[in-house]
């Protein structure tokens, strides 16, 4: 499965994840070509088959020692396990890769996690400020910054920046634009209708009968 950006959690929790990056500008790539190209990849596959298969027996009993848990484990132990079977130093190099790239999805995660809470915190922010349609930036990175239970004080080494905020919310296609304000004075900003679509897919509210409040009106989203 290949994809732009992240595939779905479900998928990638199970998967062995390798992130690939865009070429720069004086970096030689070979070019794919499909009629050069398979015929060798089915010659490859077609030994490593004549290889294997004599060894499925071996292959079934054995429980090789992961250095992860879990599904990470689950989604690993075939490698491994033709890892052992080849022998040499395969065994640990796979080993050695797992580990490394379990360890760098857990930091993407983390970092997914911490997006979502920024954008968790700026709907609050909003709501706090009577739901306007546009907010200056500074405004938001007050408001922002003033939760001392959220981790934005303590963003890089001054706390969250305007910098900051357009780089984590970058991936959500929200970006900062000169809006005109009360009085007319112009000033970057953020509308808020930039965030609904993003709230609804990646931190939606409960609903209230989700809440337990079944005697709640039924109505048009005041936000729509």
């Amino acid at each position: 499965l290949a994809g732009i950006g992240a595939l779905p959690d479900t998928v990638m929790d199970r998967a062995v994840v390798i992130r690939m990056q865009r070429r720069k500008d004086g970096e030689g790539v070979e070019q794919f070509r499909s009629r050069r190209d398979i015929p060798a990849l089915h010659a490859l596959r077609d030994r490593l088959e004549a290889w294997l298969r004599p060894l499925l027996d071996t292959a079934e009993d054995l429980v090789p020692r992961m250095p992860v848990q879990d599904r990470a484990a689950d989604t690993w132990e075939p490698l491994v396990i033709v890892a052992e079977l080849a022998g040499g130093t395969w065994p640990e190099d796979a080993r050695a890769a797992c580990a490394a790239m379990c360890a760098a999805e857990v930091d993407k995660d983390d970092e997914s996690n911490l997006k979502t809470r920024l954008l968790q915190d700026i709907r609050r922010a909003f709501a706090r400020c009577g739901d306007p349609d546009i907010m200056r930036t500074r405004d938001l990175l007050e408001e922002l910054l003033k939760d001392q239970e959220a981790p934005w004080a303590e963003y890089g080494t001054t706390g969250l920046s305007p910098r900051h905020l357009g780089l984590l919310l970058k991936d959500f296609d929200i970006k900062a634009a000169t809006l005109r304000f009360e009085g007319g004075r112009q000033a970057k900003g953020f509308a808020r209708l930039r965030f609904t679509d993003a709230w609804a897919r990646y931190c939606p509210e409960e609903s209230a009968s989700e809440n337990g409040d079944e005697s709640a009106p039924i109505g048009p989203d005041p936000h729509p």
